[in-house]
This record gives structure tokens, C-alpha cells and sequence, in this order.
């Protein structure tokens, strides 16, 4: 008797411990899935993941329950001009003169200091030491906030990250978001206050001052951005610095192209992103029913978008679970802007803001540990990922020749 063959469980230790082997499974035999207790349906393909991201049929309204209770209403629940004003209005931080004479020195500075702390003990830990801190300390810095609290905005960031990838609905976790939206409420609503009172040059201050056609932020709406940001722009560019890294210290041959030609380090990132992108999946809710690979989707119900499947599609890319950062079928040009031919970022008209800020912190962070450390090797196996809503190495030990700095 042949038994049939069962859908994979998103929710199992065993797609915990090597979820690319299922994404293979559901993108041939079970494209569209009902899951239970998730109470979602999940979409593994490209063309599903690319439309659920492009097309106005596919809404965020699923965020009002998903990121509000933890965040505040953010950008992302917002539609029509509503959301097109409010992205205007923070935008322009992200991206050109802004970014690179405003920022850029800040992201420098903060590389450099973290770096400072182990560039002569021969051995380090690029996720505790390094990836983790970098992008967070950056925000608290762009934000102009005191640089005393960096450990505590990183327990807040933490505390989010949690809730955002509570799929099991664990009450403490769920407790601890909840908490962590009333002290970052507590903090941050008089530092805005006083910021619109007395700007200064940071973007805190950009963000309480701007205003587009007589419209302007609210407190509430700045303070559920800093939210929004830190998990957002902490947790993609935490995760990305050590896949890349994983990445290239499992392939030394493409490690020594990039120490050989620093513009490569864009190519590595990008593809870094299809290969091990830091979000696995994102949700989307449909106005109406929707006809996907694999049967239809009811008006109203969550569709979980499988990223890290799509961008494992050999129906889009070739040789899609071979780490290559000279593959053609992957445009580095793009791969920062809403016509990225990877899914890390989404697509449409929520593409990641902070997609050039990722960018620049990943050119800065490479570069600045691929000077500090000359003969970077692992110092021990290969580890593991971790996690499932968001993914990456707990840790990333290495070792090197000291070099003073």
C-alpha cells in the first residue's frame, strides 16, 4: 500500500532544523497550503510570492493584528495617499545625499568601534560581537539618541523580534512585546516632544519636522516608526552581515574574490539574500479571492509568503541552492531597488525603505573586517541557522592573525 505524501509542517522540528528541504517539497507537490494552526494559507513559489507582493488585490491589512499590538499603527497598514505622504515624509533619510553625507560616517564610526574591541585577540564571534550590535547601534546613533542606552534598545529590539516571529503564540513572548511597546512609549514620546521643540540634525529631529502638503507625523506615528525601525533595520542587517559571512567562509574561493575586489561585496549581499535571506516569509491578506498554483484563496484569509522558498525556485533561477555571487540570473544592480529580482526585500509599494541603509551598512561592515582581519577563517564547522520567521547563525566563530588597530 503506497501512503501519500504529507505536506510539510512549517510548525515541525524538523523544518526547523533544514526548512530549504520542505520549501523543495512544497514548491513541487503542495504550492498552496492550508495551515491550521497558523490559520494561514502558505505560498512557496515565485510567481505566487511575486504577485501577493505586486498586486493591489493582495493588502497588509493582516499587520493590524500582526504589528500593531506590538508597534503601533505603522506605515505599513497604511494605504491610497495616506500611505504614499507618510512615505515621502521618511524616505528621503534612506537614500542619496542624505545617506551618504549625513549617515554614512555614523555607520563608519560604529563599524570601526565594534570591530576596535577584538581586531587583537585573534578570535571573535561575528554574531555576538559584531553583526548583532552594528545595525542597532546605528539606528540609536541616526536617531540621536543617547549612546548609554545602545544595550537597552537592543533588549527592546529583541523583545520585538520575538513577538513579530511568535508563530506558536508562546504568552510570554507575546507578554514581553506587549511590554516593550509601553517603555519604548514611555522613552521615546518626550524625547520627540522635546525634539520638535528644539531640532537638531539628526533624524529624529528630520522626522518630527517634515511635512508634506500640510501633513506631518504625529507623535504616536514617529514613535510606532522608531518601533517599526529597530526591528526592520535590525533584524534583516543582524542576520544578512552573518549570512554573508557564513556564506563566503563556506566558500573561501568566492571569499578571496571579494577581499580581491571590494565591489563584489554588493554581489555577495544581494545574493546572500536570495541563497539565505534573513525574513523566510511575510504575510499578505486578499480583498478577494485570489486564484494561486494550487487552488484559490478566500477573500480575507492570511497568506504566508514563503521568501526563502521563492528564492529557491528553480524555475527562476539555475542551480537555485548553489551559493554563487557570480550568477547571471541575478542582477546586483537592482537588487536594492523595487525591481530586485529576489523577493528579500518584497516588492511593490512596500519594498523595504531602508533597502540602501541595508546596503551601505553591509559595503561598510565587509569592508571594514575584511581590512581588520586579513587571513579570516572559521574556527570551527560550519554552525547551523536558527529560527524560522527570521533566520541566521546564533553564532560565527573565527579566527585570525591580531593586527593593531
Amino acid at each position: 500500500m503506497t501512503t501519500a505524501p504529507q505536506a510539510p509542517d512549517i510548525l515541525s522540528p524538523e523544518f526547523a532544523a533544514d526548512p530549504y528541504a520542505a520549501y523543495r517539497t512544497m514548491r513541487e507537490q503542495f504550492p498552496l497550503i492550508w495551515h491550521e494552526g497558523m490559520q494561514s494559507y502558505l505560498v512557496s513559489r515565485y510567481e505566487d510570492v511575486e504577485r501577493a507582493f505586486k498586486e493591489p488585490v493582495f493588502t497588509s491589512d493582516n499587520y493590524d493584528w500582526q504589528l500593531e499590538p506590538v508597534h503601533g499603527r505603522t506605515i505599513l497598514q497604511l494605504k491610497g495617499r495616506e500611505h504614499s505622504v507618510r512615505r515621502a515624509l521618511v524616505a528621503p533619510a534612506f537614500r542619496g545625499k542624505e545617506l551618504q553625507e549625513k549617515f554614512l560616517p555614523v555607520i563608519e564610526r560604529n563599524a570601526r568601534e565594534l570591530i576596535d574591541a577584538f581586531r587583537a585577540d585573534g578570535s571573535a564571534d561575528l554574531v555576538s560581537q559584531f553583526a548583532t550590535w552594528f545595525p542597532i547601534n546605528v539606528i540609536v546613533d541616526m536617531l540621536g539618541l543617547p549612546r548609554e542606552d545602545h544595550a537597552r534598545f537592543h533588549g527592546w529590539y529583541t523583545s520585538i523580534i520575538g513577538f513579530l516571529g511568535n508563530l506558536t503564540q508562546d504568552p510570554e513572548v507575546t507578554a514581553a512585546g506587549l511590554r516593550t511597546r509601553e517603555e519604548l512609549a514611555a522613552y521615546m514620546i518626550p524625547i520627540i516632544q522635546e525634539r520638535r521643540a528644539n531640532p537638531g540634525d539628526d533624524l529624529l529631529s528630520t522626522l518630527c519636522t517634515a511635512e508634506i502638503d500640510g501633513t506631518s507625523m504625529s507623535d504616536e506615528d514617529i514613535k510606532a516608526f522608531v518601533s517599526l525601525l529597530l526591528a526592520a533595520g535590525g533584524e534583516t542587517t543582524d542576520k544578512a552581515i552573518a549570512g554573508v559571512f557564513r556564506n563566503l567562509l563556506a566558500h573561501p574561493e568566492q571569499l578571496a574574490a571579494v577581499r580581491a575586489d571590494r565591489d563584489l561585496i554588493a554581489a555577495a549581499f544581494a545574493e546572500t539574500l536570495r541563497f539565505t535571506p534573513p525574513v523566510h516569509m511575510i504575510m499578505r491578506q486578499p480583498a478577494e479571492d485570489v486564484v494561486l498554483s494550487g487552488g484559490t484563496v478566500e477573500a480575507g484569509k492570511t497568506v504566508t509568503c514563503l521568501i526563502a522558498a521563492a528564492n529557491r525556485d528553480g524555475g527562476r533561477y539555475a542551480a537555485p541552492d548553489s551559493f554563487d555571487i557570480f550568477r547571471a540570473d541575478l542582477t546586483t544592480a537592482n537588487a536594492f531597488t523595487a525591481a530586485a529580482d529576489h523577493l528579500a526585500f518584497a516588492l511593490g509599494r512596500h519594498f523595504c525603505v531602508g533597502a540602501l541603509l541595508a546596503k551601505a551598512e553591509i559595503e561598510v561592515g565587509v569592508n571594514q573586517l575584511l581590512d581588520a582581519l586579513p587571513d579570516l577563517a572559521l574556527a570551527e564547522e560550519l554552525p547551523a541557522e536558527q529560527g524560522l520567521f527570521t533566520r541566521g547563525p546564533d553564532s560565527l566563530r573565527v579566527r585570525f592573525t591580531p593586527v593593531a588597530g
